[in-house]
């Protein structure tokens, strides 16, 4: 109970402090809508080759999800960077509060954030473009991203820890978030690649994500992409929660 107790407090202080400045929340959203008002047009004119019926905003709407939830959570780091340069961390180091819950709270927040934020982008391509994903699939979806964001935000804390500088964490997450995104599908099908392309992009996890996400919108709830993509989702986001969780821990010991 003192673990969930103080996860809590965490969670609230966290929450607190993106609803007084929800400036980089709002940034967060946009840049996907951007996406979606600038790119759907194109997958549009592309979406005869992807099959027959194919609805362009239901290819690039549930990838543009996944983007939020790669780049969002992937890039919390920098918060806590801030913190660290702030004495906040130190100030909670010395508390009796268990340093998994100094985790734990901050990416249930992301996880909270992430949400919202997706439930706005698929609001506004229902309102501007008419999307009209599977509600049960919506819902799934939104799963498959807060497990998603946890994996990524506890690793990047933990980074963000061990780096103890912005310049370093940018370097170091930006050579891995744009090869990720480029090679997931989320602008465009992997299957409208060269076969080596889509060779090398089946090695890269959130690919099978983005794949389930297409399927959980359209209803096609027992394919093959949505087990494996949910599959590989939530065991690599356990590995990165283990992996986030032990470097946290060892940098705040």
């Amino acid at each position: 109970m003192t673990f969930l107790r103080d996860t809590g407090l965490i969670f609230w202080s966290q929450l607190r402090s993106n609803l007084r400045n929800p400036l980089w929340v709002i940034i967060g959203v946009m840049q996907p809508i951007i996406y979606l008002v600038l790119f759907g047009p194109l997958v549009k004119g592309i979406a005869g080759s992807l099959g027959p019926g194919a609805d362009p905003w239901k290819i690039l709407t549930p990838a543009l999800v996944i983007q939020i939830g790669l780049f969002g959570a992937l890039f919390v780091g920098f918060g806590i960077v801030a913190e660290l340069r702030a004495g906040v961390i130190e100030r909670q180091r010395v508390t009796p509060a268990a340093r998994g819950a100094l985790l734990l709270g901050r990416v249930l927040k992301d996880m909270t954030v992430l949400v919202v934020q997706a439930l706005v982008l698929v609001a506004v391509a229902a309102a501007a473009f008419g999307l009209r994903p599977d509600p049960l699939g919506l819902v799934l979806s939104l799963l498959l991203i807060a497990v998603m964001g946890a994996g990524l935000a506890a690793a990047s804390y933990a980074l963000g820890l061990w780096a103890r500088s912005e310049d370093t964490l940018a370097s170091l997450l930006n050579s891995v978030s744009v090869p990720v995104m480029l090679l997931s599908g989320i602008l465009l099908p992997m299957t409208v690649g060269p076969k080596w392309l889509q060779d090398i992009a089946e090695i890269n996890p959130y690919s099978h994500t983005v794949n389930a996400a297409r399927a959980l919108f359209r209803g096609d709830f027992g394919t093959h992409d949505v087990y494996v993509g949910t599959v590989v989702t939530v065991v690599f986001s356990l590995i990165l929660m283990a992996i986030g969780a032990r470097g946290f821990a060892r940098e705040n010991a």
